[in-house]
């Protein structure tokens, strides 16, 4: 069944340049643009609300009344379905990995400012998550709701279909485009980048979210693009994960400093920093090169940089003292 997107969010986003931090990663000034998804809206804005808005329009096209959806204690994308259920008058439940009061995330914050109910799931792996997530719509179910289960991190064929118009997007917005560079976690960002723009003109940066984060890509691209999409032909790199998906790593920790400094842009611990620190590598290895027009798309996530303890320590300890 075909469903059409319920509106969220604030488009097109614009597209912004970034000279100083061209230079400082080894581009012209005039090579680098940054693509402001931080700037979509709703519930602090980032680059799940084009994924909710074809995920939740299905939701509310097959009568439900509460939207159900699984990720990590710091995750956006549940944090902006808290957000998007506020806004449409739908009750929200969260099936988070882990236990109460062992994060002190941002996000989380915000989920219950939204009102969102959580359920926690214990430390268990993605089956383990969708259990939990099956067995709390299967109470919704028996108690008379209408749940409606999002997909770990809004990312599926249709989710994806907000991606695809993202990239519509940039091919208007900056002509002669050869790379754009986005964070890789759950997979559908990137594979709707990739069916619009070509697996070629898009460069994943994985944080570590997923095992084999490009199979997803193309499991969710292929049905959108108009070209085959084989994990062979994608740009994915896989040297930013670090000691996994939750810690803060050496390079991207510089490149939230590095943002900072040389433009005022904030980015988050797990995704656009380990994005900006995989574009800084590619320029290094010769992937992106001076002279080429490379967007870095800002998929939001600032909530989270202020329940990463490690994140908040290093930007404190940058901090010079006045007259010392």
């Amino acid at each position: 069944m075909s469903h059409s997107p319920v509106p969220l969010g604030t488009f097109p986003t614009p597209v912004e340049p970034a000279p100083r931090l061209a230079a400082a990663l080894g581009l012209e000034p005039g090579d680098l643009w940054i693509k402001r998804d931080d700037l979509t809206g709703l519930g602090g804005g980032g680059n799940k609300i084009r994924k909710l808005e074809w995920t939740v329009g299905a939701a509310l096209a097959e009568g439900a009344d509460t939207l159900v959806t699984t990720g990590a204690p710091q995750s956006n994308h549940a944090r902006l379905t808290a957000a998007a259920g506020a806004r449409l008058g739908l009750d929200v439940v969260l099936v988070l990995r882990g236990a109460p009061g062992a994060s002190r995330s941002g996000n989380l914050a915000l989920d219950g400012l939204f009102g969102a109910r959580l359920a926690w799931a214990g430390e268990v792996d993605r089956a383990g998550l969708d259990a939990a997530a099956a067995e709390v719509c299967a109470r919704l179910r028996a108690g008379g709701a209408r749940p409606a289960l999002i997909p770990f991190g809004g990312s599926g064929v249709l989710g994806a279909q907000g991606y695809v118009r993202c990239g519509e997007e940039l091919d208007e917005q900056v002509p002669q485009l050869r790379t754009v560079v986005v964070a890789l976690g759950s997979g559908g960002t990137m594979a709707g980048l990739v069916a619009a723009l070509g697996a070629g003109s898009v460069l994943g940066v994985d944080v570590g979210a997923l095992t084999d984060p490009a199979a997803a890509v193309v499991e969710f691209a292929a049905p959108l693009a108009t070209q085959e999409v084989t994990a062979k032909g994608l740009r994915v790199r896989r040297d930013q994960v670090g000691a996994g998906y939750a810690t803060l790593t050496g390079p991207a920790a510089q490149a939230l400093r590095l943002a900072a400094r040389t433009e005022g842009l904030v980015l988050d611990p797990v995704y656009t920093g380990r994005a900006l620190a995989g574009l800084h590598a590619a320029v290094q290895d010769g992937d992106i090169r001076p002279g080429e027009k490379t967007v870095f798309v800002h998929t939001g996530g600032l909530p989270g940089l202020f329940g990463h303890a490690d994140a908040i320590a290093f930007a404190e300890e940058g901090a010079g003292t006045f007259g010392g």
